[in-house]
């Protein structure tokens, strides 16, 4: 198998970790020091049992939540970025925000770092607009509307031309 089979293969393992709701894949596929990040996580989280956990609270949110290859992965061997939707029905209760029943897609590139043997990921970071994730949930206003305008407005960023 090629390198860049391999590192595919190993990122569909990931994604799958994610769409199979099972803790234990993520140690199959993350370096135990692994550290990861995304917009949504206060702090980097470290190793698999951590991203597990957060993975578990989109499964809490998203009963159906599932992740979707929607592009070609580009590596140099060492580095990966992996472009990925995640679709589902908020059916969970997120802090005090109680299910909207929404259909959410949001789109998400995963930039990775693969371990010194090339066999696991060491460090991820999950980039998406968790502003639009809020948008579609009903939490926040869309942009470039008289609800975006009269909130930035009470952020104190006035009206914008």
């Amino acid at each position: 198998m090629s390198a860049s089979a391999a590192i595919d293969e190993l990122v569909d393992r990931f994604e799958a970790a994610w769409t199979g709701r099972d803790r234990d894949a993520f140690h199959t596929v993350l370096a135990p020091d692994v550290h990861y990040e995304d917009p949504v996580v206060g702090e980097p989280l470290d190793g698999p049992d951590r991203v597990a956990g957060h993975a578990a609270r989109l499964w809490t949110l998203f009963p159906d939540a599932r992740l979707e290859r929607t592009g070609p992965r580009l590596t140099d061997g060492r580095y990966v970025a992996a472009p990925c939707k995640i679709l589902g029905i908020h059916r969970g209760e997120l802090d005090e925000l109680p299910p909207t029943g929404r259909f959410v897609v949001v789109q998400v590139v995963f930039y990775c770092q693969l371990d010194p043997d090339l066999r696991r990921l060491w460090r991820v970071r999950a980039f998406f607009d968790a502003y639009d994730a809020a948008v579609q949930l009903g939490v926040l206003p869309a942009r470039g509307t008289l609800s975006e305008r009269a909130l930035l407005m009470l952020r104190g960023f006035g009206l914008r031309a």
